[in-house]
């Protein structure tokens, strides 16, 4: 079966219009969040500290020493600028949803380090838009080239992944 078929199918099947299931993930993270700061009866500094130290930068460029690449190999194969990676190297900088999932697709994470890739982000993949799913269905079948990924969400005239953030 050819690869637009396959997506085809996965979009039939999992599409989701519930409103409940929205949001769950990005639920439970806040839950988790707060909750621990309550129980830990720590400080707000202590709390924000320690939440700075679990950042999105700070995860990404953890992955991006794991691997062993240069910040160069990751923003040339995510097709983001490298001005833009560089706002991203601020603690304070929030990227788009899609450069998220570009950088993400780039590095060839599994999808439990994609998930927390996201959460960091505040941004969740839920089952209730073509382009989440284009997106999990790429995770799933390991498609992690930009381009090929571009295309299928081009076929839905989804938004596209790389450079598209000021």
């Amino acid at each position: 079966m050819d690869i637009q078929k396959k997506l085809r199918l996965y979009i039939q099947e999992n599409l989701e219009y519930l409103q409940e299931e929205k949001n769950i993930l990005y639920d439970e993270f806040n839950t988790f969040a707060y909750k621990k700061a309550v129980t830990t009866k720590s400080s707000v500094k202590d709390f924000i500290n320690q939440a700075k130290e679990d950042s999105f930068s700070s995860y990404l460029f953890s992955l991006i020493d794991q691997k062993g690449w240069k910040d160069s190999d990751l923003y040339h194969k995510a097709h983001i600028d490298r001005r833009l990676f560089s706002k991203i190297r601020n603690e304070n900088y929030h990227p788009s949803k899609e450069t998220v999932i570009a950088l993400g697709l780039a590095l060839e994470l599994t999808t439990s380090e994609f998930e927390k890739l996201l959460t960091k982000a505040s941004f969740s993949l839920p089952k209730n838009t073509i382009f989440d799913l284009i997106i999990r269905f790429c995770i799933q079948e390991h498609i992690y080239n930009i381009m090929e990924v571009n295309q299928l969400l081009s076929e839905y005239s989804c938004p596209l992944l790389g450079n598209n953030e000021k």
